[in-house]
């Protein structure tokens, strides 16, 4: 697919006219104009665009990109580097904040709705549609809750 046929699709399913963010959403860095492959992730990292250039990926789609707010606007450092890592090798990285939070179907939220086993979710508009409010299908206290955070993350929380 065209990236710029893929990121007009993407702009319009996730709605990104909806949200002001703190990053720029949609292609953040440009890459190769034919997008076969796309390696996905939360976070740009250099982890991540190292396995994109292992698996000749065309493409990055992630949560958390570059560019944000009130951030030091300078490509040097750890921006500089990842950076020309995709540019040398061709990789487009497109990121989706805010978008990827609030998306009815396939937001974080939404999905954490879901794994949870949350009942009767529906969005909190006093959120401009970026929570989610649900009931779980049994009572339990804060250590039970922290148990099924961490089990259906693979992570331990705080």
């Amino acid at each position: 697919m065209i990236i710029n046929k893929l990121i007009s699709y993407l702009d319009e399913y996730l709605s990104v006219d909806a949200y002001q963010d703190y990053a720029p959403n949609g292609l953040q860095v440009s890459g190769a104009e034919e997008v076969y492959k796309i390696v996905t992730g939360v976070t740009a990292s250099q982890a991540l665009i190292n396995k994109a250039i292992e698996l000749n990926a065309d493409a990055i789609l992630v949560h958390h990109g570059y560019f944000w707010k009130n951030e030091n606007p300078t490509i040097t450092g750890i921006k500089q580097k990842r950076i020309k890592s995709l540019l040398a090798h061709d990789i487009n990285l497109i990121a989706y904040h805010l978008p990827l939070d609030g998306h009815s179907i396939v937001g974080n939220n939404a999905k954490l709705g879901e794994i949870w086993g949350l009942e009767d979710i529906t969005p909190d508009v006093s959120a401009n549609s970026l929570v989610r409010l649900g009931r779980l299908p049994k009572s339990m206290d804060i250590k039970d809750f922290k148990q099924l955070v961490d089990k259906s993350l693979s992570r331990v929380s705080l």
